[in-house]
């Protein structure tokens, strides 16, 4: 298994602005209750600045009472100020209580939008969306970088403002006392800076590379659990493993070295901040002792009652500065998930300009009459902005492509000049050998992808102006590869018309022959299905599904292979089950099996995307043609 080159793993750093966006998403969703945060934070984070103030004036008052012996006022004025600084403690643990419970709802709240939004707008992404990209390596952006966007915004964001607060109240507070070891200290952090930026940055880059061969990794595995079976049959284990060895090491190579570079700034800043606070005691100390005259905002000189302060302070901002290090890492790891989280809500959505809309109708006096009740009557509802009348046809199934061309990629072109029309209640097949372009013209059909030139006509209305949801309603279609979802076998008959009733799913299995069996399951239509309906057969799976696609009573019916794997047996079942769904309707067939499409009124066979050859079973095999060598050849198409 070759592995897909990834051109976004160029970006290895978030893009520019997500930061911005980020705050600004937090603050659309909780306009009231994040500023009281943020107060509640600077609130707690100024508190836990000022104690050296406190103790400076603590120092102060022992100086100067220390002579004379005076402890009774001495004590009067430090008993003041120590009620002072537990009353604002007081008020900064509630402040710091109401911002972690409030902070707790924020961020949850603010994942379970972004998951809404994400979700939302994936179901709006063209289908050509999860053709290109690994489904795993979307799964990841749902579970890996919605975590990592949690830590940055309940831990890292709180933690980076705290941390700046402090440092800023610090730091003015250590210009107001001494400007000279303001100076010591400001030269210790510019080493720490420097160090930070040459370990954090190394960090960085590994951290996000770290994400991308997480997404890689995850993607791989759910590849190899769904095809765990193919990979059994042809005893692929040994090179399975070979390659997820390959990813895994990469995975482990990325945060090996992330983590090294973040395990040596922790120690090494640490010590850094020790050294800085012995070289704050002896530069202070000297100072005091040599009697040097103190350059500062308060215009003390330097005694204990500054020096001791500035101890403490010096602690507190190397260890501040040490903290917004060390936040670096998950912060860089936040905004390359929210990256890669904005990437997927950015993407463009399919375009839909189509105007004319699907509608329920009855005749009155002849004329079609739009109604809100199920008639059995469907009609387009066609405005007209020239004049504001509005017009309805009735919904016939009459489908024509003139002259269509079609390239899943510029440039390379599948299906060429492709025309054919299909009347009401008309079966058309398609065959063809693999690759023909049978289920691309299907595809178009019902607008999954935009044809490149022609026209393709739904009642005589060009479905470019039909809304992509109406055309769809009308189209029911039965895939080769079938889905079905987590819950009941009714639920999953449901999924065609989530309307309809009990009576309804189990007359449209019994019209699909899936009745029979269904019966005999354990808990019969409320058998719950787990992994796509992994405990039954791939028969029973299809007939559910053409039980779902005949609830749903489509005009237009569009069988892909719908029988391909059902056997003999169970397609004699079901074939009595199809003819009965397609009578009346307009029906598009893949054959798989030519003794599947003898019945059909026209036969397309088509190759390398042309149409070669067209006709009923008897006209093409009296023209003796590749239809002829293929019927009488008795192998199947594939």
């Amino acid at each position: 298994m070759s592995e897909k080159p990834d051109m976004k793993e160029i970006k290895l750093r978030p893009q520019k602005g997500t930061f911005r966006r980020v705050v600004k998403t937090m603050f659309q969703f909780y306009p009231v209750r994040l500023p009281l945060v943020i107060f509640c934070i600077i609130f707690s984070a100024a508190v836990s600045s000022i104690p050296s103030i406190f103790m400076q004036n603590i120092i102060a008052v022992i100086e100067e009472n220390w002579a004379f012996g005076s402890w009774e006022a001495a004590a009067a004025k430090i008993f003041s100020y120590v009620i002072v600084l537990v009353v604002l403690y007081v008020l900064s643990l509630l402040a710091a209580v109401i911002f972690n419970r409030m902070m707790a709802t924020i961020t949850q709240g603010i994942l379970a939008k972004l998951r809404i939004k994400m979700f939302a707008g994936m179901q709006k992404l063209p289908i050509k969306y999860f053709d290109t990209h690994n489904h795993g390596d979307v799964m990841s952006t749902y579970t890996n970088d919605i975590d990592t966007l949690r830590q940055l915004v309940s831990q890292s964001l709180p933690q980076l403002l705290t941390t700046g607060i402090v440092i800023v109240t610090v730091v003015c507070i250590m210009l107001y006392y001494s400007l000279w070891l303001s100076l010591v200290v400001f030269a210790g952090t510019a080493v720490m800076v420097f160090i930070t930026k040459k370990y954090g940055g190394g960090a960085s880059k590994f951290f996000i590379k770290q994400q991308r061969s997480l997404g890689k990794e995850e993607g791989y595995i759910e590849e190899i659990m769904n095809g765990q079976k193919v990979v059994k049959v042809f005893c692929h284990e040994e090179e399975c493993k070979e390659q997820f060895d390959k990813l895994n090491d990469q995975l482990c190579a990325d945060s090996r070295q992330a983590n090294a570079y973040s395990n040596i700034l922790g120690p090494v800043l640490n010590n850094i901040g020790n050294i800085l606070y012995v070289v704050i005691a002896l530069v202070g100390g000297y100072f005091v002792l040599s009697e040097t005259p103190n350059l500062s905002l308060s215009g003390l000189p330097f005694t204990i009652a500054v020096t001791v302060p500035f101890l403490n302070m010096t602690k507190q901002f190397a260890g501040n500065i040490g903290q917004v290090s060390f936040q670096i890492n998950s912060v860089v790891m936040g905004l390359a998930g929210a990256n890669r989280i904005f990437e997927l809500m950015d993407e463009q959505a399919e375009t839909d300009e189509g105007y004319v809309t699907l509608v329920n109708a009855k005749e009155v006096n002849g004329e079609l009459v739009e109604c809100e009740e199920r008639t059995g009557i469907w009609a387009w509802k066609h405005p007209h902005t020239e004049n504001g009348s509005v017009t309805y046809t009735r919904l016939t199934g009459d489908v024509r492509l003139t002259e269509v061309d079609f390239g899943y990629e510029e440039n390379k072109t599948v299906l060429h000049d492709v025309t054919l029309f299909a009347e009401p209640g008309q079966k058309v097949a398609f065959v063809g050998a693999t690759g023909a372009g049978k289920t691309t013209i299907t595809n178009l059909i019902n607008r999954f992808y935009d044809i490149a030139d022609g026209k393709i006509r739904y009642d005589g209305i060009n479905i470019n102006k039909i809304k992509k949801a109406d055309l769809r309603r009308s189209l029911g279609i039965v895939l080769q590869d079938t889905n079905l979802f987590t819950g009941t076998v009714m639920d999953n008959i449901r999924y065609g018309k989530l309307d309809a009733t009990d009576e309804e799913c189990i007359n449209a299995a019994k019209l699909a022959g899936a009745d029979s069996f269904i019966s005999r399951l354990p808990d019969g239509y409320d058998t719950y299905l787990t992994n796509n309906g992994s405990s039954l057969s791939q028969g029973q799976r299809q007939l559910i599904a053409i039980a779902r696609a005949a609830v749903a009573d489509p005009p237009v019916m569009i069988l892909d292979e719908a029988t391909s794997s059902i056997d003999t047996r169970t397609e004699a079942i079901v074939q009595r089950g199809m003819d009965a769904l397609m009578k009346g309707r307009t029906v598009f067939v893949i054959a798989h099996r030519l003794s599947t499409v003898k019945n059909s009124d026209v036969i397309m066979v088509l190759d390398h995307g042309r149409i070669i050859e067209r006709g009923s079973h008897d006209r093409l095999i009296e023209e003796k043609g590749q239809y002829y060598s293929l019927y009488t050849g008795a192998f199947e198409l594939e």
